[in-house]
């Protein structure tokens, strides 16, 4: 397991005078190493692009060649099965994906309540109607999303939260949210209404001008933050993100992922720390390292 690492500014004092440096540490072959950036004698105005630039450097060593290697051996996977096995395949994934999306929200569906209704349409005794009508919504959303073939935009982000709430939330079902919220237990303090026309804009462009040009695993994850921390809709802005994600790794060629329910709460600490510290790597390294750990048998192939 590979220690996450922020980069921090340091000082050091030569013969009275103090020379600046970015600082990160970084594990390479079992041992921890600091990795160093000279900045000069003062803190350069814009430091925080220069901190993005030196983690994006970090990471595209540390992590884009086992990215390279999952996206092979899985693709090659894929190749050498059956329709029929992907079809399967594909079936369990969407089935444990609308699991754990869910049940991070709230929903009290189990996996096995889950797999019997979407599997064979059989309802759980004693379950609130919205969560069965909810996970029935996000398997069609998931499936209508890998089919697929406009590029994200609000219209589609307005459709995927429409098709997920009409029958349970009609008042808010595909409606960015006019009133400010606050998410329970978290510091984090979203945007207010008047802000989120303007925060939408800025961050579809931000996706088009960086498609092609980041790492897909990399764009998977910013897109999910950013998404996460404009906070658009009153509720299902954290399960309209990780369809955001997936749509991201799929079109790209990357397996899919996802992040469990058993994972939640590490999962919600790196999205908070993020957030507040406005500090995007926070969450990347989370995403690396958990995406990773999903992937492993990828890596383990030829």
């Amino acid at each position: 397991m590979i220690t996450p690492g922020v980069a921090t500014i340091t000082k050091r004092t030569v013969r009275g005078i103090t020379y600046y440096y970015l600082e990160q540490s970084v594990r390479e072959n079992g041992q921890v190493k600091k990795k160093s950036r000279y900045l000069g004698r003062t803190v350069p105005n814009d430091i925080s692009l220069i901190k993005k630039e030196f983690s994006y450097e970090l990471d595209r060593k540390k992590w884009f060649d086992l990215f390279d290697k999952i996206k092979l051996n899985y693709n090659k996977e894929l190749s050498e099965i059956q329709k029929s096995a992907r079809e399967e395949d594909l079936k369990e994934f969407s089935i444990r994906f609308t699991y754990d999306t869910q049940r991070i929200e709230g929903s009290t569906l189990t996996l096995n309540d889950t797999a019997q209704l979407l599997e064979k349409g059989t309802s759980p005794n004693g379950k609130p109607l919205s969560d069965i009508k909810e996970a029935e919504a996000h398997k069609r959303v998931f499936y209508e999303m890998l089919e697929q073939r406009k590029d994200i935009s609000l219209q589609l982000m307005l459709y995927w939260h429409r098709e997920l709430f009409e029958e349970t939330k009609t008042d808010i079902a595909g409606q960015l949210r006019l009133r400010g919220v606050r998410i329970t237990g978290s510091r984090f303090v979203p945007p207010s209404p008047v802000e989120i026309q303007p925060l939408l804009e800025e961050f579809f462009a931000w996706y088009k001008s960086n498609k092609g040009k980041t790492n897909p695993v990399v764009l998977a994850a910013l897109a999910q933050l950013k998404f996460v921390i404009m906070h658009p809709f009153v509720d299902g802005n954290g399960r309209i993100s990780r369809l955001l994600m997936n749509f991201v790794l799929n079109r790209e060629g990357y397996p899919m992922f996802n992040i469990e329910y058993r994972d939640r709460s590490s999962y919600y600490r790196a999205l908070e720390r993020s957030q507040v510290k406005g500090d995007e790597n926070i969450f990347c390294q989370w995403f690396f390292r958990n995406y990773l750990q999903e992937m492993k048998h990828y890596l383990e192939l030829g």
